[in-house]
């Protein structure tokens, strides 16, 4: 074995075990440049372009596999304590001397004056041309120091070079030796760049010459999205990574708005007074008097259809279907007053979800009809209180829109749909006579149907029209009145106990009362304000009395109440498209939304402040910093600036032809960054407390931008691309900046991007499929914890940072679709969501979990 340079001896010894993923560090590389130590006419940068790719801009080499030309990542520990150790990426053509680059790799493993490397068995290193051929083969090395000599230091006794098979009996004296201020001074420094010592937490070291080690202190993550492979680089600094799932977990406190949009027959009122209906997968119980919501929450996706028992006490209701075994259409049968779930029936039997469904009335209620909304429209009936299958029959209805139960025979079904009345009669032995009573091909489509109190059957269409059908003595049914009662598509009927029929239009917004005991002939009617919407379902508000008090739930998400002699009000407000824009108030219980549906409304608590409509379909929303102003971006490239206080518009400024998916206020208010569909950012000067904005530039891209963050100093902005590329842009240079490495220290006001290393562990999570894309995220105020959307519409809460694929969570499902927007209130007491394709829009609370 050769000796070192002093002739010391060295015996080769087993070395303690370390970690086989230790930190990385990269050495002279900055921006896509390598360092080259002297005066050139680039000031001593040379471009990696003009050599071979660098091993930075590739993947690195593996540990000892080949002769790098240009650089090779190693692995350096501290002989002097070896828990002390990390990996570096080191250019082999720097031009800087050998004797400099040990002592900044000794600045990285804190240690001074580091003067020797050397192999683990003992073999000293004293060139770049050894590292690149004799030692190509090895990876890791120990670097060690230079022992002062006696002549400089009185009294102490020479010692040899620390190796290390010394380490564990000379390092106690080694460490305690002092070195002189005089011998400090009289170091050799080399003059081809200044000397600077590491910079405080979150201060990226920068000089227009060279970059000092920047050390990594952990591997940079790669995930795969899209199955593409992005990589992360850690910040130096940044809170310990915590993998147990967070102490908090989600609690539903408030859903805002109904489904009307596209669903049927959607609003009752339980016999405690409270309204019944649902939105997404929830079933909402609202009191209006002591302003409160109940909340059933057993579906795992959403619900399609809805029926209250004969008792007012028990509800069924069927959900669509959806990926996995959970998520499975099926029928749960609940109670109102306990929310417990009584039954679930259906499971594997119905193919798409469940289009229909209804209670039998002479036995009280002991059958269930649903109807599969699957290619063949598979009728069935259960017995539900013992999951009993009693009959089923494929109906073959492309568009079938409800069914119901007979009031006088529990064996008579009837189905109706486009072009489509049916009566089924369920014999004993399970099977089915069918009836047509509409033939096909008919283009007439039945939209809603009631029962007179003798039995004869009441229809709807979408051209207007009331029918009613009556039993000869042969018990074949017959047309026996028809008549015009609106104006293209009537949506809801309902029929009174004294005999008086409600009618609502879907077109025409009227309301219409008529009298069955006088030949249908019409008592009143009235109209719904344009801003309420079309009628989607009437209930009365009080079963039983004959007050004409009605509950009106609307095609535009509104629910009115009112009767035909006074006007309606409308007591629940709701977007009706989708709803993208969600902003929090920077120091207030408050948040705004903006959606398709072309209107901005602010929310404090559960209470509507205002909704203003502006005339553009908006898909994004930011709060001014000063809280008075509110920013929304539109789909045809329109900034619409509010007085957050009065909901009136400020003003409209036309940026591109764009959408604007993404746009926010620095931390200081007085610039706004917007990103666009066509990849640029475009900034706006702004005064005046948010009113007032002037065009400052538009930086260039290309990819479609979906999310933004400013940088606490506002010199920087991070964006995500609609392809979940992470991508830097330098405000003060005006352009993208391309090297994520010299991003990775940069401190964010907000994390709403999707993608990041400190919030990476969101991908690939063990946990969940890797198939799952995150489509909305937010940090929390206080940094620690992490909310997360996906496109199967799961919330997920995390510990920030949320780095490993080993972070466990709390859940909650409550969306078919994707999750759209997810923000933490100023104080982190709450959080708002809105996702599917109906706008639901939920206050979640945080509690201890």
């Amino acid at each position: 074995m050769p000796d070192s340079e002093d002739d010391s001896a060295f015996t080769v010894i087993s070395l303690p075990v370390y970690n086989p993923d230790p930190p990385a560090a990269s050495y002279g590389k900055k921006n896509g440049m390598w360092y080259g130590g002297t005066s050139t006419a680039n000031n001593g940068w040379s471009r990696a372009g003009t050599r071979k790719q660098s091993v930075a801009e590739s993947d690195a080499p593996p540990p000892g596999g080949g002769k790098p030309s240009s650089g090779r990542v190693i692995r350096i520990i501290n002989n002097m304590d070896h828990s002390i150790q990390c990996r570096v990426l080191l250019n082999l053509r720097t031009t800087q001397p050998f004797e400099e680059v040990l002592e900044d790799l000794g600045q990285v493993l804190k240690m001074s004056g580091a003067k020797r490397m050397y192999t683990v068995n003992g073999q000293e290193v004293r060139s770049f041309s050894q590292l690149r051929n004799e030692f190509a083969e090895v990876e890791t090395f120990y670097l060690g120091t230079l022992i002062v000599p006696p002549s400089l230091s009185p009294g102490v006794a020479a010692l040899p070079i620390e190796s290390p098979i010394r380490r564990s009996r000379s390092r106690a004296n080694v460490a305690a030796l002092p070195i002189s201020e005089d011998t400090r001074g009289r170091r050799a420094r080399s003059k081809s760049r200044p000397r600077i010592l590491y910079a405080p937490e979150g201060e990226i070291i920068r000089n227009t010459d060279y970059t000092l080690l920047e050390v990594l202190k952990e591997e940079p993550i790669r995930v795969t999205i899209r199955g593409l492979r992005r990589t992360f680089y850690p910040p130096i600094h940044h809170p310990p990574i915590d993998n147990s799932p967070p102490d908090k977990k989600l609690q539903l406190d408030w859903v805002y708005g109904y489904r009307g949009a596209d669903s049927r027959k959607n609003l009752w009122v339980l016999p405690t007074g409270e309204l019944l209906y649902y939105v997404a997968a929830i079933a909402v119980m609202y009191d209006r008097d002591e302003e409160s919501q109940r909340h059933y929450m057993g579906h795992t996706e959403d619900i399609q259809c809805m029926e209250l028992h004969p008792s007012r006490e028990l509800v069924a209701s069927g959900q669509r279907a959806g990926r996995g075994r959970r998520a499975q259409a099926h029928v749960r049968i609940w109670s109102t007053d306990t929310l417990q779930t009584l039954h679930v029936f259906g499971m594997a039997e119905f193919e798409a979800g469940v289009s229909a469904v209804a209670f039998s009335q002479l036995n009280g209620g002991s059958y269930v009809m649903a109807v599969d909304s699957g290619r063949e429209s598979i009728l069935s009936v259960w017995q539900w209180q013992w999951g009993h299958l009693l009959g089923k029959v494929a109906t073959l209805q492309e568009e079938l829109t409800g069914a119901a139960f007979h009031p006088l025979d529990d064996n008579l079904l009837i189905t109706h749909g486009k072009g489509h009345l049916a009566f089924w009669n369920r014999r004993k032995d399970g099977f089915f006579e069918r009836t047509d009573i509409i033939k096909p091909p008919s283009r007439t489509h039945v939209t809603a149907l009631q029962f007179e109190q003798d039995g004869d059957v009441v229809t709807a269409d979408s051209d207007g029209f009331i029918t009613i059908y009556s039993v000869d003595s042969d018990g074949a049914y017959f047309v026996r009145m028809e008549f015009e009662a609106h104006i293209k598509g009537i949506s809801s009927l309902v029929m009174l106990s004294e005999g008086t029929l409600i009618s609502g239009g879907e077109r025409d917004r009227k309301i219409a009362a008529w009298d069955s005991l006088q030949n249908y002939k019409r008592i009143t009617e009235t109209k719904l304000p344009d801003t309420a919407g079309g009628v989607r379902s009437i209930y009365p508000q009080r079963p039983g009395r004959n007050d004409g008090n009605l509950y009106v739930g609307t095609t535009r998400n509104n629910i009115m109440e009112g009767s035909l002699q006074r006007r309606f009000n409308q007591i629940v407000f709701g977007h009706h498209k989708q709803l993208m824009g969600v902003a929090v108030h920077p120091d207030d219980e408050m948040f705004a939304t903006a959606g398709n549906d072309k209107s901005i409304a602010l929310w404090k608590g559960h209470k509507l402040v205002f909704a203003t409509q502006v005339g553009y379909e908006c898909v994004s929303l930011t709060w001014h910093s000063g809280g008075g102003a509110l920013a929304a971006g539109s789909t045809e490239g329109h900034l619409i600036v509010l007085n957050a206080d009065a909901g009136a518009p400020v003003c409209t400024v036309r940026v591109c032809g764009s959408p604007l998916n993404c746009l926010q206020y620095n931390t200081a208010g007085d610039v706004l960054a917007i990103g666009s569909q066509n990849g640029s950012i475009y900034l706006f000067r702004v005064s005046r407390d948010g009113f007032s904005y002037k065009k400052w530039n538009k930086i260039r891209g290309a990819q479609p931008l979906v999310h933004l963050d400013w940088s606490l100093d506002g010199n920087y902005l991070q964006t995500v691309t609609a392809d979940y590329d992470l991508a830097f842009w330098d405000i003060k240079a005006l352009s993208p900046e391309k090297s994520p490495m010299a991003m990775k220290d940069v401190k964010w006001s907000t994390y709403n991007s999707t993608v990041g290393f400190l919030v990476s562990g969101m991908w690939n999570n063990r946990f969940y499929p890797m198939t799952s894309l995150i489509t909305a995220s937010s940090r929390s105020s206080a940094h620690d914890l992490l909310i997360s959307g996906d496109s199967d519409g799961y919330l997920r809460l995390f510990r920030y940072p949320c780095a490993s694929a080993k972070a466990e969570y709390n859940e909650v499902k409550v969306y078919s679709g994707a999750v759209l927007s997810s923000r933490f209130m100023f104080n982190d007491r709450c959080l708002v969501s809105s996702g599917g394709t109906e706008a639901a829009l939920m206050l979640w609370e945080l509690v201890e979990d």
